[in-house]
């Protein structure tokens, strides 16, 4: 039990100015980190440096930057623990204070064991006596209340400050972001009355989750993105400095977490086309114990996607294959290896909060974590294409993958096509979220003219596109669709976006059978696809060689989207 002289003589402010100075060697980390990754290796990957010294010298500064990031983030747990102890204290403490306080006014003693005693008068009566006696009592409780509160707060938080001990070594290792997880993860369970994890925006708009970012106070912000970083990455309408910064931390959290698990996953039985029950029953346990071939594929196809993402951000200043200027710093908007079926990843090329100019691109069939490299180069090339189109301007291309996906291709082949990609239902799903995510690009932005916005859709993420505008406010000025199976409505004028902003292009059907295999399927009202003339969109031309060639620079696809992106509406190729 702690004593009344420790807790009547503690100063919870001195944690607090340790929480302060912890909470500052964080930010210096953080602006280390920042420095390294956003200049120090941008700058290197742009000269004229080649060669295993190069590749050499961004290894030890990837490596330097990841400790700086380990460094940010366990700080903001300490100072965040320091906080938590130090305001159970000073609650303690006052309920000491008052109790002492009030014992001495009512004429009371109290001594430093705590015990609280009073001077009988002459003559003093029995019942005065038991009436002291029990006013002493009371006042006593009311101390070892108080006490047992110190008491319970130093419990709490001492083996949470214990645990947050780093390793003495140079390396951040798997097993050391792994720990940090599961250090936010105790953290959580004891500061619910500090910071709770009910005070977060659940199911609110992206002006109202702004608001309430902007309403916290400095240290109310660091402690939530310290406990609940991906519950706060996703927040639309939360500024993309913020959303990135604690995205990373969860980008790097699971891909430790998914690494351990898959480098201690049990060996995989070995299987026989005609097997004994012996084996059978080893294969069994075996899958049932881990989740078997199934679940090694999401950790492989994971870990897969997150090297992608990684090779992003190692792609920031560098120029694209065919030239170009140089590619922005990436910023990771959302994340969830487990989420949206094959995994929930939005990045953008750029600050969208400053740009001039925003394009959402929304991949399509088959799209997700494992394989994002692809739609993350289509990003790219249509950041680079734009910027070409607007040199001096700021602009911002996002990649958005935050809906379950069909699996499958719709094409027709031998007669056949593949259900999966006909059914509206994904696009139904996936309508609210894109809706939310667009009206958070805006609230960052400042407002509806903050910035042009284009909504970008391939094959069936165009069909997201249309479910999303006809059924709420889409905030984008235009809409651009390439190989699309249909919208779910037979007219350009129920999307919205105001009349002739609605942008669509289709290969010829020998190079892709997306829009043709929509009419049949009835993806489109009326079997009507965008490139249909009743459809009412301004039909540009395209040069692309498949299904999957929208983007191949330098083309005449690319060309006009990037026209579009960037208001140069005279300057679209129309069939």
């Amino acid at each position: 039990m702690t004593s009344l002289t420790t807790l009547r003589d503690v100063k919870p402010a001195e944690f607090e100015q340790a929480a302060d100075g912890y909470q500052a060697v964080g930010k210096a980390a953080h602006a280390a980190k920042d420095r390294i990754t956003d200049q120090a290796t941008v700058q290197m990957r742009g000269g004229e440096l080649r060669g295993e010294a190069l590749t050499a010298a961004l290894k030890r500064l990837e490596r330097l930057s990841d400790n700086f990031h380990y460094t940010q983030v366990e700080c903001g747990l300490i100072s965040l623990a320091l906080n938590g102890f130090a305001a159970e204290l000073r609650s303690a403490q006052k309920k000491l204070n008052d109790a002492t306080g009030d014992a001495v006014s009512a004429g009371f003693t109290v001594r430093d064991d705590g015990s609280v005693h009073w001077e009988a008068t002459f003559g003093e009566v029995k019942e005065d006596a038991d009436f002291k006696r029990a006013k002493a009592q009371g006042f006593a409780d009311r101390i070892g209340d108080a006490l047992g509160d110190a008491t319970k707060a130093d419990q709490k938080w001492a083996p949470q400050l214990e645990r947050l001990k780093a390793h003495n070594d140079l390396t951040v290792s798997d097993k050391d972001w792994g720990d940090v997880h599961n250090d936010t993860l105790a953290l959580r369970k004891v500061s619910g009355g500090y910071l709770s994890e009910d005070d977060l925006p659940d199911g609110k708009s992206p002006a109202e989750n702004a608001k309430w970012w902007r309403g916290l106070t400095a240290d109310e912000r660091a402690g939530y993105t310290a406990l609940y970083p991906a519950s706060v990455g996703a927040l639309d309408g939360l500024p993309s400095d913020v959303r990135d910064d604690v995205n990373r931390t969860v980008l790097e959290e699971k891909r430790a977490k998914l690494q351990l698990e898959l480098d201690s996953f049990p060996k995989m039985p070995r299987k026989y086309q005609a097997p004994t029950s012996s084996t059978t029953d080893e294969y069994d346990e075996w899958e049932e114990k881990t989740g078997g071939e199934e679940r090694m594929k999401f950790l492989e196809g994971s870990l897969n996607g997150m090297g992608q993402i990684q090779e992003r951000f190692d792609r920031t200043g560098t120029p694209p294959e065919l030239g170009g200027p140089l590619l922005p710093q990436a910023y990771l908007l959302g994340f969830d290896p487990e989420g949206a079926g094959d995994g929930r990843v939005i990045i953008a090329n750029g600050n969208p909060d400053t740009a001039d100019h925003t394009a959402v691109y929304v991949p399509g069939t088959g799209a997700g974590l494992p394989k994002i490299g692809g739609d993350l180069t289509r990003g790219e090339t249509l950041w680079s294409a734009s910027q070409s189109f607007a040199p001096g301007k700021e602009i911002s291309t996002i990649t958005w993958l935050d809906y379950e996906t069909p699996r499958s291709a719709i094409p027709i082949k031998d007669g056949d096509f593949i259900p999966e990609a006909t059914d509206p239902e994904y696009a139904q799903k996936a309508a609210p979220a894109l809706n939310q995510f667009m009206s958070g690009v805006q609230e960052a932005q400042g407002g509806p003219d903050g910035s042009h916005t284009t909504i970008v859709g391939h094959s069936y993420g165009s069909t997201a596109i249309g479910e999303a505008s006809k059924h709420g406010y889409l905030a984008a000025d235009d809409i651009v669709v390439a190989g699309s199976p249909g919208m779910q409505t037979s007219r350009a004028d129920n999307l919205d976006v105001d009349r002739g902003h609605v942008w669509a292009m289709a290969g010829s059907l020998s190079v892709d059978q997306v829009p043709t295999g929509g009419r049949l399927v009835g993806l489109g009202d009326d079997s009507t696809v965008p490139t249909d003339r009743r459809f009412g969109a301004n039909i540009m031309r395209t040069d692309t060689e498949d299904h999957s060639g929208y983007w191949r620079e330098n083309s005449i696809s690319l060309t006009n989207q990037a026209a579009v992106i960037t208001g140069k509406y005279d300057e679209v190729e129309l069939e």
